[in-house]
């Protein structure tokens, strides 16, 4: 019998529901959005197996069991530009688009952004009103507005890209739809507006490179400002509430700020951006976990699972920012590793380290009322009231 993914993903005390699902062997079946019976893996080692052995495919190409426009809300007519993302490519098409886009986004162009994320953190803590909403007034603004610096999008259209990334992350297949077309749409544009006049930033010299599609240069911009936004997004606003919900890790954070670093690690482990990872697709007959796997086979990485995994993680149900380990999988392993792995790292220290130095009387507005979780497969906050002090 299969087991029920997407009631776990939708449920209002969602660990609960998702560590019941990870109960038993660490390679199940489970059903997906349409109805698809799939291969949910949600032991830690046996995901490493599926993000690093070539026999699971990322190539969406070569995936005939999943209706991927209806399954994922992205509409036949900007299909293309989604397929030829980095996330959906096998070598060689990967290593090359990889390599590219590596050359550009560089750990040294990072370390140029940390003196601007600490100014665009430090304009959004000083907005901030006494009573505020840390989603809305901090976890948003900060990763759009630096993602989008780096990619060179300007200022008056930044609530564009907010709006249209966080359609593509939420169950309703019309708004994904409505999403994805106006996402493209604006990025050709902006293309061709890099091309007549370029700058400084990472999409024109992404357009320089004459090796790229316009495919799959739009991909890239997509792929990019989905994992430098929407990921961090959602850890920034989980982060903050695990922090207001455990008083003695709080206390002992601003006390020794020098911890930030590892309890970013942490809020990385036990509540990661996405609960699941992108699909796989077996290439030929592949025994994972001891279950024998057909070819031609969707498998889905449990990423919540990995990062609950009992023989890796001592205590893993439990928050501790002393942990002091990051392999985690909420980034991913392998060559699909998140290339905004640094990026993310950075706003997350550098957010957290200003948060609690300035606020330490922060607290939840409303500490009585259940988290309010968006449904779907990200693992993101609608809202977070909170009172400065």
């Amino acid at each position: 019998m299969d087991v029920d993914l997407i009631s776990a993903l939708t449920s209002p005390d969602r660990d609960a529901a998702l560590e019941k699902l990870c109960e038993g062997p660490a390679v199940k079946t489970a059903s997906y959005f349409d109805g698809t019976s799939i291969h949910l893996v949600t032991g830690h080692d046996e995901i490493m197996t599926v993000l690093t052995d070539p026999r699971f495919s990322n190539d969406a190409n070569k995936q005939t069991k999943l209706d991927l426009s209806g399954a994922a809300g992205i509409p036949e007519d900007v299909r293309p530009y989604f397929m030829a993302a980095l996330g959906a490519q096998d070598p060689p098409d990967h290593t090359r688009l990889r390599r590219l886009v590596s050359r550009e986004f560089t750990f040294r162009r990072v370390e140029r952004l940390k003196p601007r994320i600490r100014e665009i953190t430090g304009e959004l803590l000083d907005a901030l009103p006494q009573e505020a909403d840390l989603v809305a007034d901090l976890a948003y603004p900060l990763p759009i507005r630096v993602i989008c610096e780096l990619l060179g999008v300007p200022l008056e259209d930044q609530e564009h890209w907010r709006r249209w990334s966080r359609s593509l992350g939420g169950p309703d297949l019309e708004t994904m739809a409505a999403g994805s077309r106006g996402l493209v749409a604006y990025i050709r544009e902006l293309i061709a507006a890099k091309r007549a006049e370029p700058g400084e930033d990472l999409l024109s010299a992404l357009v320089a490179h004459d090796e790229l599609t316009e495919a799959e240069t739009v991909s890239l911009a997509v792929s990019i400002l989905l994992a430098g936004h929407e990921t961090t997004v959602a850890v920034i606003s989980a982060g903050a509430l695990l922090v207001l919900t455990h008083p003695e890790q709080r206390e002992r954070l601003t006390a020794e700020p020098e911890r930030v670093a590892d309890a970013v690690e942490e809020f990385l482990r036990y509540n990661g951006a996405a609960d699941v990872g992108v699909f796989r697709y077996t290439l030929e007959p592949v025994e994972l976990g001891g279950v024998a796997i057909p070819a031609d086979e969707p498998v889905m990485p449990l990423y919540f699972g990995g990062n609950r995994d009992p023989r890796v993680f001592a205590e893993p149900s439990k928050l501790r920012l002393d942990r002091g380990r990051s392999d985690h999988l909420a980034f991913g392993h392998g060559i699909h590793y998140c290339l905004g792995a640094a990026l993310a790292r950075a706003e997350l220290q550098i957010v957290f380290t200003e948060l609690l130095r300035r606020f330490p009387g922060l607290a939840l507005a409303h500490p009585e009322a259940p988290p309010a979780w968006r449904p779907g497969p990200a693992r993101a906050l609608e809202s977070l009231p909170v009172r400065l002090s």
